[in-house]
C-alpha cells in the first residue's frame, strides 16, 4: 500500500469523528475554502449554454455518495419517459484527456472506471473526458439529454437540473477539505433544485429543502465470468472503491463471510501483479461492479468472478419532481 493511501486514510478517519480536527487541518480548510471560492466564481464567468438540456448529478463531499448508480437508475428512468439520454463523466482512472465516445471494446485503464461501468449498466452512450463542454457539443449527435457525472461543481456547463446526493453518512464532522469530507460549505446545498439522501437510514433532515431518498437493495453475487459454480459462502474482498468497509458490510448482511480483504485506493488500476498472491488462494473473490470491469480483462477465464450487484429504488414522486424541472423539454415532448 502507497504511503500517500495510508495518509489519506488516516486523515479520512478523523472526517467521522466527533472529536474536531486538529488546528493545522482546520486552517488548510479556510485556505481551500477561499481558494474553492475564488475558482467557482472563475468557472462560473466562463459557464455557457449547454447544446442539449442537461442534468447535473453531483455531490459537496468526497466519494462514496451513490453518484455512478443513480446515474445509471436516472438514464433508465429517463429512457422510459422517451428521452435519449447521454452521460458525460471526467474518466477518473483513464489515461485518455479528449473526449472518448465509449464502445464495447473501451477499456477502464483508458477511459476510467466508472465510465465503463456507466455503459455497460445503463446501455446509454457514455463519453469520458475531462473537457466536458466538448464531450457535450459530441453528445448532440447521440441523444436529446445531458446527463453530467459529478458534475456540481463542473460550472462551466449550465444546467436546467442541479441534483446533490447525500449520503446515509451526512458531512462527517462539518469541515471542508483537508480537515472534513467537504468539497463545498453546506450553504452551497442552496442552487441545488434536487436533493437526495442515498441510504435506507437517511431520515434526519440536513436541508430546509424538500429532500428525496433514494436507495440500493442489495441481491445477489453474479460470476461475471460464467464458470456455472455454486454461489461461496465465504469470499475475499478486493475493491479499489471509496469507503470499501460498506462493500464489505454488504456482503456480510446477506450472509456470506468475509475471510479477508484487499483494500486499494480509489480508482486503482488492477494489474496481474496486484492480483497474483491473492489468485493463488483457494477462497473465491468478490468485488464491485466498479472493480469489476477493471479486472474482467486481466481475469483467468477459468476462475469466477464474484460481483456483487444491486438494485435501485426511489421514493415514489422522485422522477416525477426532476421531470418537473424540465418543464420546457416535458412540454415539447407531450
Amino acid at each position: 500500500m502507497r504511503l500517500s493511501h495510508k495518509l489519506y486514510q488516516a486523515i479520512e478517519s478523523i472526517w467521522w469523528r466527533k472529536k474536531q480536527p486538529s488546528l493545522l487541518l482546520r486552517w488548510l480548510s479556510q485556505a481551500y475554502k477561499l481558494g474553492s471560492k475564488y475558482d467557482q466564481k472563475q468557472r462560473l464567468k466562463h459557464a455557457i449554454k449547454a447544446p442539449l438540456p442537461l442534468i447535473s448529478i453531483g455531490n459537496i463531499s468526497v466519494g462514496g455518495s451513490g453518484k455512478t448508480p443513480f446515474t445509471i437508475w436516472l438514464a433508465q428512468q429517463l429512457e422510459k419517459h422517451h428521452f435519449k439520454p447521454v452521460i458525460l463523466c471526467r474518466g477518473d482512472g483513464g489515461s485518455h484527456a479528449e473526449p472518448q465516445l465509449l464502445d464495447q471494446h473501451s477499456l477502464a485503464k483508458d477511459v476510467g472506471d466508472e465510465a465503463v461501468l456507466l455503459r455497460r449498466m445503463s446501455q446509454c452512450p457514455v463519453i469520458s473526458g475531462k473537457d466536458r463542454v466538448s464531450a457535450s457539443r459530441m453528445a448532440t449527435q447521440y441523444g436529446d439529454i445531458i446527463l453530467l457525472d459529478d458534475g456540481f461543481q463542473y460550472r462551466q456547463l449550465q444546467r436546467q437540473c442541479d441534483i446533490i446526493l447525500i449520503p446515509n453518512e451526512g458531512f462527517g464532522n462539518g469541515h471542508m477539505l483537508p480537515a472534513g469530507p467537504l468539497r463545498e460549505s453546506k450553504g452551497s446545498l442552496n442552487r441545488a433544485d434536487i436533493i437526495i439522501r442515498t441510504g435506507i437510514d437517511s431520515n434526519k433532515p440536513l436541508t430546509d429543502k424538500k429532500e428525496w431518498h433514494w436507495h440500493l437493495n442489495t441481491q445477489i453475487l453474479n460470476d461475471w465470468n460464467q464458470c456455472e459454480e455454486i454461489t461461496p459462502k465465504s469470499v475475499i474482498v478486493v475493491s479499489a472503491i471509496a469507503r470499501p468497509q460498506r462493500f464489505k458490510q454488504s456482503l456480510q448482511n446477506l450472509g456470506i463471510h468475509v475471510e479477508a480483504s484487499y483494500f486499494f485506493p480509489d480508482h486503482h488500476p488492477f494489474t496481474k501483479h496486484d492480483m497474483r498472491d491473492i489468485w493463488q488462494q483457494r477462497t473465491d473473490i468478490a468485488v464491485t461492479s466498479k472493480d469489476a470491469v477493471k479486472l474482467l480483462p486481466i481475469w483467468p477465464k477459468h476462475k469466477p468472478l464474484w460481483v456483487l450487484e444491486q438494485d435501485f429504488e426511489g421514493e415514489p414522486g422522485l422522477i416525477e419532481a426532476i421531470l418537473t424541472s424540465l418543464t420546457h423539454i416535458v412540454h415539447e415532448s407531450a
